[in-house]
């Protein structure tokens, strides 16, 4: 073929290793992370065989860290943090200074780097993996508990602290340098500060209000393709905006464009829309990394390795369970906080990546980096199922009985009989549904594809999450992995594919789902519909109703006929 398809034999190459290696990892219950970094590894220049492009994979890589940020600020919930505050914000405040200055006092006295270059290797190694940490406390099922919401609070709280770093770094690489003779470097931290408050005051200022705007007038085109490339093209273009205009890096304008947005009502659909690029995006990201991965580190800097490893996996969890400690919370508490913060990923690899293009981190560091995070994260998930085993052993029934306390007060109340039932759709059938449920005590989450029923409903105090119902990640939004009910009211949802994912997120919910035509009904229930309601049945019932009252039948005889038809019918 005379065309050339370099770009897209290396990219194949580099994704489709990944997909091996992430599927491999995935089945020995592994982060598949692990694996996509193995995978840049083998395609990377260090190794024999085939060689993916680093200048490719280093571009691709960019919209991957710019995504990942607008996911982060996607998900940053001001509320979230503010309910865990007392310990999340203490918390990973003195974790990431006990970690920044081990790792400062490790490389001056074994290595003599710089003081700069120990502070940001310490920072680089104080914080954890977004990914990771989400990953590993969703599988073990306690990511919407006490715990899972100290530790994404702590999260959010080192997330903010790498995105200050990231601004402040060419200040630290205009003292090292030299370049701060004509100023001091003061005035360099003085000026990155004033940019960076320019631009989150032009952000919050003007994006909050011209960004649902543009958003709400895309949605009402009912076009899903033009929603999300408008995500899209807000995300990359603040980020790029960010770094042209106000010198500041596409990770903060890309946090920042997540946060707009998701501090608006399109957040779960556009989480829902837009991040599945991310993950392609983020697969390239960690590859690319792996691709800068020299094997002989693990020969040549074995003892900053260990050092780096012993930082991640003792001097982290460590500072971490003795601050929850300190701040009285339960010891499983602490416990399970300090094993999920004890590994590095993406933040790490950012910040590491940003200081060595301005030479203030050595070559080897980020080599270390990667080390110790391929061996951090392959280690966590194993870590983690540890931690029930050892809390048994050393609780005592004081820390149960405070731990029983503590756990009853940070949940959050649930209205009435504190069940949750989801209604999907909010026409005539899901508000009648909604009064009826909400009258008897039940939580009722309302999930609608209409922005303009979402803003009324919001008005009016409703709990709504507005986005497509069929998309996992929205109905995760709306609390179906601890629903009771969920009722599929509208005609116009893909109520096969919302059964199905609801089911496999949520086996013991009930599923009451409507449907147009009696056909429908038998693979509704085999995907796992406890109840299906069909339109056409339903009009027979009234209709039959209606034929007999008219023709003079008594009472018994119209629900005798009722229950016949409706055996027949369903």
């Amino acid at each position: 073929m005379p065309h050339n398809i370099d770009l897209i034999l290396r990219l194949t190459g580099a994704l489709g290793c990944a997909l091996v290696l992430g599927f491999v990892t995935q089945k020995l219950r592994l982060s598949p992370i692990v694996g996509y970094l193995l995978a840049g590894i083998i395609v990377g220049p260090f190794t024999p065989g085939f060689v993916a492009d680093p200048g490719i994979a280093t571009q691709s890589a960019e919209i991957g860290v710019i995504l990942l940020m607008f996911g982060v600020g996607l998900h940053f919930h001001l509320k979230d943090l503010l309910a865990v505050r007392t310990v999340a914000i203490p918390g990973a405040l003195v974790q990431i200074g006990i970690a920044t200055a081990l790792g400062a006092a490790v490389t001056k006295v074994f290595f003599d780097w710089s003081r700069s270059a120990g502070v940001v290797f310490g920072i680089a190694v104080s914080v954890a993996s977004t990914v990771v940490l989400t990953r590993v406390l969703a599988d073990n099922r306690v990511l919407h508990t006490p715990v899972g919401h100290i530790a994404v609070g702590w999260l959010i709280v080192e997330d903010l602290f790498t995105v200050i770093v990231l601004v402040l770094l060419p200040a630290f690489a205009g003292r090292d340098s030299g370049e701060a003779s004509v100023g001091t470097p003061w005035l360099l931290l003085g000026l990155a500060l004033l940019k960076l408050a320019g631009l989150i005051v032009l952000a919050l200022a003007v994006g909050r209000k011209l960004v649902p705007f543009v958003l709400g007038y895309v949605a009402r085109t009912g076009s899903r393709e033009l929603f999300t490339l408008t995500v899209l093209v807000l995300a990359m273009g603040i980020a790029v905006g960010s770094a042209m205009v106000f010198g500041a890096s596409m990770a903060l304008g890309a946090f920042l464009a997540g946060m707009i947005v998701g501090q608006s009502e399109y957040s779960a659909r556009a989480a829902s829309d837009a991040l599945p690029m991310r993950d392609a995006f983020s697969v390239l990201f960690f590859v690319s990394v792996g691709m800068l991965f020299d094997p002989s580190v693990v020969i040549h800097e074995w003892l900053l390795l260990l050092l780096t490893l012993a930082i991640i996996l003792i001097g982290k969890p460590v500072a971490a369970l003795l601050v929850v400690i300190v701040l009285r919370k339960p010891l499983r508490v602490a416990l399970s906080i300090a094993v999920a913060l004890s590994q590095i990923g993406e933040f790490s690899f950012i910040l590491a990546a940003q200081a060595v293009d301005f030479r203030i981190l050595p070559s080897e560091a980020m080599n270390v980096l990667i080390a110790g995070s391929v061996l951090s994260i392959t280690l966590n998930p194993l870590l983690y199922r540890i931690i029930d085993p050892v809390a048994r052993r050393l609780e005592y029934r004081r820390i149960t009985a405070i731990a029983q306390h503590t756990t009853h007060m940070v949940a959050p109340q649930k209205v009435g009989s504190a069940d949750r039932v989801i209604v999907i759709g909010y026409g005539p059938v899901g508000k009648t549904v909604s009064r009826i449920l909400s009258d008897n005590g039940f939580e009722v989450m309302v999930v609608e594809m209409n922005i303009d029923t979402v803003r009324n409903l919001l008005a009016e105090g409703k709990q709504t999450v507005y986005g497509d119902a069929s998309r996992r990640d929205i109905l995760l939004q709306a609390g179906i992995d601890d629903a009771v009910g969920l009722i599929i009211s509208s005609s116009s949802v893909p109520a096969s594919a919302v059964v199905q994912a609801s089911r496999e997120l949520n086996p013991t919910v009930r599923i009451l789902t409507r449907a147009t035509y009696l056909a429908q009904s038998a693979s509704l229930r085999k995907a796992g519909a406890n109840a299906v309601f069909s339109s056409e049945g339903e009009i027979a019932l009234s209709m039959a109703d209606f034929l007999l009252e008219q023709l003079g039948a008594t009472d018994e005889q119209i629900d005798r006929e009722r229950d016949r038809v409706r055996k027949e019918l369903f």
